[in-house]
């Protein structure tokens, strides 16, 4: 049973903690986030980026693979089926496939039109008791496409967005996707202190958790970040694994070659670096 994101991220907003979001790219990706968040006890959300969405063949394919995969796994855990960076045309696709929780990432819109698109899907994602997240000020590295530079989010439109009755915000404060580069400044905490003050108990969106120190994840969490997004960090685990299983030769040992075998060690993989986020993110026995 899929769930709106909006309950478990209020809850983590009042408990000061943070809901992990781990992106899937396949059945072994969806299938070890959600054995670990049944067996941490965590609640979690799966997020789809449109290109992953093509990748699985559509979103409807995702979604009734999803639901299927809670139902078959006994999941008794909150789950959020999340379109990850959607784009207008994207968002009414997830809706009509079934996701529980979208993102509509106007921040390469002007303000006005940012302002216009989200205030629609507001309506519609109330209607259909979905959540929705919105999106300011350009997180930066580059996601399908998109590059970001990282620029902080105008605290004043973050309240704009805010005020139009979104679930969540994510707001750039500096944080980038994928590996952060040896200069990285660092996140602008003013930035999310000034957010936080004009949006209340909004819950708060950090992008590209891959490689943040846990110090900034905590003092984040701390000022109202109540999801963190990971993405790259599972995938350079599932690949580090795979490349040793195959260096050590075990997929020509028996029948290690077959995807069964070949897979397992990346998604133990997963499993563990999930793992230790829900644990750094403070999920833990919250669902």
């Amino acid at each position: 049973m899929l769930v709106s994101a909006k309950e478990m991220l209020e809850k983590a907003v009042e408990g000061h903690y943070a809901v992990g979001q781990f992106n899937i790219n396949n059945l072994e990706w969806t299938k070890s986030i959600l054995l670990t968040a049944e067996e941490l006890k965590s609640p979690v959300i799966l997020g789809v980026s449109e290109g992953a969405g093509k990748y699985m063949t559509g979103f409807k394919t995702v979604a009734a693979m999803v639901k299927a995969m809670i139902e078959e796994l006994n999941i008794t855990v909150p789950v959020a089926l999340h379109l990850d960076h959607g784009t207008y045309e994207g968002c009414y696709k997830c809706i009509e496939a079934g996701f529980s929780s979208i993102m509509f990432d106007g921040s390469h819109y002007p303000i006005e039109e940012n302002v216009a698109k989200t205030k629609e899907l507001v309506a519609v994602c109330a209607e259909k008791g979905l959540s929705l997240e919105a999106e300011v000020g350009s997180i930066g590295g580059e996601e399908d496409g998109v590059v970001g530079m990282g620029e902080c989010a105008d605290p004043q439109e973050c309240k704009m967005i805010a005020d139009l009755g979104v679930t969540m915000l994510a707001a750039g404060i500096g944080n980038i996707h994928g590996k952060y580069p040896a200069n990285w400044q660092g996140l602008s905490f003013e930035t999310l202190d000034a957010i936080q003050k004009l949006t209340g108990k909004m819950p708060l969106v950090l992008h590209g958790g891959t490689g943040i120190p846990e110090d900034m994840i905590k003092k984040a969490i701390d000022l109202g970040v109540a999801k963190i997004n990971v993405n790259t960090e599972c995938q350079l685990s599932f690949a580090d694994a795979t490349r040793k299983y195959i260096e050590a030769g075990k997929d020509l040992e028996g029948k290690g070659f077959d995807p069964r075998k070949l897979l397992k060690p990346g998604a133990d993989a997963i499993m563990q670096t999930v793992k230790e986020k829900m644990e750094l993110f403070g999920s833990v026995g919250k669902a």
